[in-house]
């Protein structure tokens, strides 16, 4: 399988060429220049690879949740690669991404808190318990809210990732009772890692047509036009 992975989702800006398990990435901290790095990433992944993109068999994308103007560059770059070549796309949790990397190689069951800060007060939020081979299996479905209301896990959390951390470490820690041992408040999701997930996700068979490849805002009241009232 060649397929080639996508993230804009923070101020983390990377690209993976997986091509038959072996994976290179590109990948660096630069807001607000996501669209003027991108297509040079993909094009010099591809060229060292001796591939053009008619060679794809996959894209997969950083589909949320995330800063709203990188979500839609990436989710653009893909459907624009997706559609003209009639590519299947993998849209990847951007949460479920830093817990991969967070939970590769540990024991099954542990748990993982991914956090972004998302403004206003609040958190993107997933829980995450490591499954085979270092999957991140979600436990609740994804949410944004006030850090106290994140929904408590039965189980101690081992590891916490993410902004939101960072940002709300102090009120996370006192909602759960306690700061995880273990702490990256600096870690931001990886191509890479979508990549690997995108992989999973092709095997389960479930991928999606170009035109079904969006981003994931989860706070609609936002992106969404509200009735008059």
């Amino acid at each position: 399988m060649r397929l080639l992975a996508l993230d804009t989702a923070t101020e983390a800006c990377s690209a993976a060429l997986s091509c038959d398990g072996r994976v290179e990435e590109r990948f660096i901290v630069a807001p607000r220049r996501h669209a003027e790095l991108l297509p040079g990433m993909i094009d010099d992944l591809l060229a060292t690879a001796g591939l053009s993109p008619a060679g794809l068999d996959l894209v997969a994308f950083g589909r949320g949740p995330g800063s709203f103007t990188g979500l839609r560059i990436a989710a653009g770059v893909a459907q624009g690669l997706a559609w003209t070549r009639d590519l299947p796309v993998a849209p990847v949790s951007d949460l479920a991404a830093l817990a991969r990397d967070r939970l590769a190689g540990r024991d099954p069951g542990t748990l993982c808190g991914c956090a972004f800060d998302a403004r206003m007060g609040q958190v993107y939020w997933g829980l995450f318990r490591a499954g085979a081979e270092g999957e991140p299996a979600a436990l609740a479905p994804e949410r944004v809210c006030a850090p106290e209301q994140i929904p408590l896990p039965q189980a101690r959390l081992e590891i916490a990732a993410g902004s939101g951390w960072q940002a709300h470490g102090a009120v996370l820690g006192r909602r759960l009772g306690g700061m995880p041992p273990e702490r990256h408040p600096d870690a931001l999701p990886r191509a890479a890692a979508i990549a690997w997930l995108g992989e999973r996700m092709a095997e389960r068979g479930e991928l999606v047509a170009a035109e079904r490849a969006l981003p994931v805002y989860l706070r609609d009241q936002v992106t969404r036009p509200q009735p008059d009232r």
